[in-house]
C-alpha cells in the first residue's frame, strides 16, 4: 500500500484527499458544478474574494462619505464599506476636513468664552465672597439700594449748594443793609445834630444897623435856608460862641440886642454856615420881601460867602425821647 491510500479498517485501501460531502465516504462530489469542499469547511476564513487575474480589480471611489476608522484592520489592509466598495485608508477626506474646520472654529470660541466667564465669576468671587455667594435676587435688591441711596446723596449736594448760595447772597444782603443802615445813621447823625459835616455850603452875616438882628430875623434866616436845601447849619456870634442848629432849636431875644440860641446867649454880628447847594440858597434869601430886605430896611445888612468846603462842626447833645416811640 502506498503512502496516499489509508487504512480504513475495512481492508478496502482509501484513497487520499477530502472526503466529498456529495457521495459516500471516501467517493468525491460526481456533480460538475458542485463548490469545492474547502469553501464549505466551518475552519475556512470568511474574508473577502481576491480578485483572480481574470477579473479586474475594483477602483476606490471617493464620494465624500466620512471613513469610518474603527472599520479599518489592524493590518492596514482596505475594508469594505456598506456599499460592498473597499476605500484605501490614509486618503484625504475633503468634505470630512471642511465640516472638521467649521466645527473646531465654534468649539474655541466657546471654550475660550467658558474661560473668561470662568475667569471673570473667579476674580469676582475671590474680592467679595459674600456676594459670590449672594442669590440673584438679592443681587438685584442691593443694586437698587444703592442706585436709591446715590440718589439721595445727589440731592444732598445739590440741597448743601443751594444754602451756599443763599448764604453767600445772604450774607451780600447783610452787608449791603449794613452800609444802607451806617449811611442812614450818618444822614440822621447829621440832622440831629450828633455828628459833624463838611461839603459845599455858604456863610450868612448879619450886621446890624439902626435897629438890631432880632430872634425873628435869624429864624426866618434859618427857615428860608432850610426851604432851600440846608441839610446842616450852625450860628456863632461875635464872641465866637457857636451852637449847632437843629429841627428843635429856638431862637430868643437878649439883653442889649443879644441874642439867645437853645439857651446860650450870643452877640452880634452873627454868622449862620450852611452846608448846601450855595446858589440856590442864596436865591433864596435874597428874594423881593424876603430875610435881606427885611434886614436892610431896618438899616442892617446881610453878607454871602460861598464855600467850596463848608464845616460844620459843632455837636449838639443828643435828645432823649421821653413819649414819641416809632410805629412798629
Amino acid at each position: 500500500m502506498s503512502d496516499e491510500q489509508t487504512d480504513t479498517g475495512t481492508g478496502w485501501p482509501q484513497p487520499a484527499g477530502p472526503v466529498r460531502p456529495g457521495g459516500p465516504a471516501g467517493e468525491p462530489d460526481p456533480r460538475p458544478d458542485a463548490p469545492d469542499p474547502d469553501e464549505l469547511s466551518p475552519l475556512a476564513p470568511q474574508g473577502p474574494a481576491q480578485p483572480s487575474d481574470d477579473e479586474p480589480a475594483v477602483e476606490p471611489v471617493d464620494d465624500g462619505a466620512t471613513v469610518d476608522l474603527s472599520a479599518v484592520s489592524r493590518s492596514g489592509e482596505p475594508v469594505a464599506d456598506s456599499d460592498g466598495l473597499a476605500e484605501p485608508v490614509g486618503e484625504p477626506v475633503v468634505a470630512g476636513r471642511s465640516r472638521w474646520s467649521a466645527a473646531g472654529v465654534m468649539i474655541a470660541a466657546l471654550l475660550a468664552l467658558l474661560g473668561f466667564t470662568l475667569v471673570v465669576q473667579l476674580k469676582t468671587t475671590s474680592t467679595d465672597p459674600t456676594l459670590g455667594a449672594t442669590r440673584q435676587e438679592d443681587l438685584v435688591r442691593i443694586l437698587s439700594d444703592l442706585d436709591a441711596r446715590e440718589n439721595r446723596l445727589q440731592q444732598d449736594i445739590r440741597a448743601l449748594e443751594d444754602s451756599q448760595r443763599q448764604l453767600q447772597s445772604g450774607e451780600q444782603g447783610r452787608q449791603a443793609a449794613l452800609d444802607e443802615a451806617t449811611r442812614r445813621a450818618d444822614e440822621l447823625g447829621i440832622l440831629a445834630g450828633t455828628l459833624p459835616a463838611v461839603g459845599p455850603g455858604l456863610t450868612v452875616q448879619f450886621d446890624a444897623g439902626v435897629k438890631p438882628i432880632s430872634a425873628n430875623r435869624v429864624l426866618d434866616a434859618v427857615q428860608e435856608l432850610r426851604g432851600a436845601g440846608a441839610e446842616a447849619m450852625q450860628i456863632s456870634g461875635g464872641d465866637r460862641a457857636t451852637v449847632r442848629v437843629i429841627a428843635s432849636t429856638y431862637f430868643l431875644d437878649g439883653d442889649d440886642g443879644s441874642l439867645m440860641v437853645e439857651g446860650r446867649r450870643l452877640s452880634g454880628p452873627y454868622t449862620i454856615t450852611v452846608i448846601g447847594d450855595p446858589a440856590t440858597m442864596r436865591t433864596a434869601l435874597n428874594i423881593p420881601g424876603g430875610v435881606v430886605a427885611s434886614v436892610r430896611g431896618d438899616g442892617g445888612n446881610v453878607t454871602f460867602g460861598e464855600r467850596e468846603v463848608a464845616e460844620v462842626s459843632a455837636l449838639h447833645v443828643p435828645i432823649k425821647l421821653e413819649h414819641a416811640r416809632p410805629v412798629s
